[in-house]
């Protein structure tokens, strides 16, 4: 199964941030071990690094660069990929971007705790709890 994690599910671990760490560490130790493959969207690789590093130090921002980068695909939208989130439907931009991107990996789900934020989105959005839940009931 291919997921896309949104940078909230990814910043939950590398900031400790309770009471989503466990969920959040949960899926992306599915993702480390290869149990299903995991889509960081592109754009969010800045972000995640200044916020790390805003919040920790540079030691701790490459780790969660590197870490990424060596188990997650990442995904990139060209133009006409960019075009599409725009007119997507989806409230805000940042969201509709990573639902185009779940679209263009044939993602089954994006893994988020916000949810109500990807109505619209062609992909459906569920929290890393539900992604367990799921998994578990195999």
């Amino acid at each position: 199964m291919t997921v896309t994690v949104d940078i909230n599910v990814v910043l939950d671990v590398f900031q400790k941030r309770e009471p989503h760490h466990d969920a959040s560490a949960q899926v992306v130790g599915l993702v480390v071990s290869g149990t299903i493959r995991g889509v960081f969207p592109a754009h969010g690789l800045t972000t995640l690094y200044y916020l790390v590093r805003k919040h920790a130090s540079r030691p701790d921002a490459e780790t969660a660069m590197d870490e990424v980068l060596r188990h997650f695909q990442i995904g990139n939208l060209d133009a006409a990929g960019w075009q599409q989130a725009r007119q997507l439907g989806v409230a805000d931009f940042e969201d509709a971007v990573v639902a185009t991107v779940a679209a263009q990996t044939a993602s089954a789900f994006i893994i988020t705790r916000n949810v109500d934020d990807f109505r619209g989105s062609p992909v459906p959005a569920i929290t890393p709890t539900d992604l367990l839940s799921r998994l578990n009931e195999r």
